[in-house]
């Protein structure tokens, strides 16, 4: 994969009709953990050993930028005081898009008296995520 613009890295939240871009990202990440089952015994040897395919995959993603009072981030504020789970959708660059459905863990809003409003969202999967990727 060559070199990409971190501006190209989007995270979406669908509003009923379709996936909107949450604005006003400064920053935003994701990030794939995959939970191991550990298989080793005393005829492992020296190395741990892990089992193929087992274990929990979680898929996280945050940001964090300006609030610009988008649609989007209404939508994602109805869901975190609800406690429910959108459906997102993380465009990776160069890579393709991630969708399923997250929980949204937080959701902060920050601002000085002589500056912007600023906010900071972390999600979580909440269920299977599929993977569609790039043309």
């Amino acid at each position: 994969m060559t070199a990409q613009k971190g501006r190209d890295l989007i995270l979406q939240i669908h509003d009923g009709s379709d996936y909107e871009t949450i604005g006003g990202f400064r920053t935003n990440s994701f990030t794939i953990n995959n939970e191991t089952a550990d298989v080793s015994t005393k005829d492992s040897g020296a190395f741990r050993q892990l089992m193929a395919d087992t274990g929990l995959r979680q898929l996280s993603t945050s940001g964090n930028g300006v609030f610009l009072g988008d649609a989007q981030f209404e939508v994602a504020h109805g869901h975190a005081m609800a406690g429910t789970h959108p459906m997102c959708k993380i465009m990776a660059p160069g890579l393709g898009a991630y969708t399923g459905a997250f929980a949204i863990r937080s959701l902060d809003m920050a601002g000085n008296h002589n500056g912007e409003v600023t906010y900071n969202i972390a999600l979580e999967s909440a269920g299977d995520i599929s993977f569609t990727p790039a043309a």
